[in-house]
């Protein structure tokens, strides 16, 4: 029986994750500050534990794995990351977490870990134009990431990859773009835009209004959990070190994405563009590269995947009402 630690496995993608590798067969250890929150977690061992203190990661890492996942961070969507509120915290916390788990994993004579970077690491000067955004991976150079959270990811990601160089391992690091689905956070400041949009549609009134923040012309490519999953795991088992991205090449802009949420609801809506912290102007995910060298690139389309996540949240919308 393979053995995989999934770190972060009480968040959004990592609860996912181990849900993934239990129905592969593995045993799999999980660690994170708190329990999955709208389910039970499938690990066979949970440890709650503070990755940002060492002697938890050498606790939970007492052996060798045949995969680690390292999804955990500090993190959040727009409202969380782009205040400058949390900087400090998001670096500090995130890169205390990754010099942790690398040393770590490496001192147990760990092989391979697999590392979750963000679209948010690209230069903002490339996303200025929201119909023409270059996020091919070879873009990333002259860096200028357009958040503190985006520097910590560029660190973090050459960090995994230098321990490939000085000491053999098979790291592997992937740039998401966007990921949603059920399950994942929708309410309380650190919700992507997805799950924000499904919230405020199954929150308001059919003929109502919603707020958007900005003019709503920015524009997002977002990509479903299960599509998220499968790519984690082509990439971690294939010779392709990366980086590379993970994320959907159908780019809508916010309105549209409004629009597609409230068409799911069977509402119309009138939106209210307000001030906001809102990033990029464009952000859509290249996958030129991950077609070419795993053979696979996502093809869910965005209205499917809504769907799903929309329903969920409505439930959700509603029990928190009674």
């Amino acid at each position: 029986m393979k053995t995989s630690l999934v770190c972060g496995a009480g968040g959004f993608i990592g609860s996912h994750v181990v849900k993934r590798l239990k129905a592969e067969g593995h045993w799999v250890r999980g660690v994170d500050l708190k329990f999955p929150e709208f389910s039970e977690t499938h690990a066979d061992d949970f440890v709650i534990g503070d990755l940002r203190d060492r002697n938890v990661v050498d606790r939970v890492i007492d052996r060798r794995f045949d995969e680690i996942y390292q999804m955990a961070a500090d993190m959040g969507g727009a409202g969380y990351i782009f205040t400058g509120e949390h900087d400090a915290a998001i670096m500090h916390n995130s890169a205390t977490i990754n010099l942790n788990v690398s040393d770590s994993a490496h001192k147990r004579h760990n092989a391979k870990i697999f590392y979750s970077s963000s679209a948010c690491m690209y230069p903002a000067y490339n996303q200025e134009d929201p119909d023409n955004p270059n996020l091919a991976e070879s873009s990333a150079y002259p860096a200028a990431p357009d958040s503190e959270y985006g520097w910590e990811k560029l660190f973090s990601e050459r960090l995994f990859l230098a321990y490939n160089r000085n000491f053999g391992m098979s790291n592997r690091v992937a740039r998401y773009h966007n990921i949603f689905g059920p399950e994942g956070t929708w309410t309380g400041g650190k919700e992507k835009a997805p799950a924000a949009v499904c919230r405020k549609v199954a929150q308001a009134r059919n003929n109502g209004e919603i707020e958007i923040w900005g003019d709503g012309h920015q524009t997002r490519s977002f990509l479903y959990i299960d599509e998220c999953l499968e790519g984690t795991i082509r990439l971690t088992r294939s010779a392709f070190e990366g980086p590379v991205n993970i994320g959907s090449d159908e780019m809508v802009t916010i309105n549209q994405l409004v629009d597609m949420v409230s068409e799911i609801a069977g509402k119309t809506l009138h939106k209210h563009h307000i001030p906001g912290p809102q990033g990029v102007r464009g952000r859509n995910s290249d996958n030129r590269l991950i077609e070419e060298t795993l053979g696979w690139r996502p093809s869910a389309s965005l209205r499917s995947g809504l769907e799903t996540t929309y329903a969920w949240i409505e439930q959700q919308v509603l029990r928190n009402a009674t």
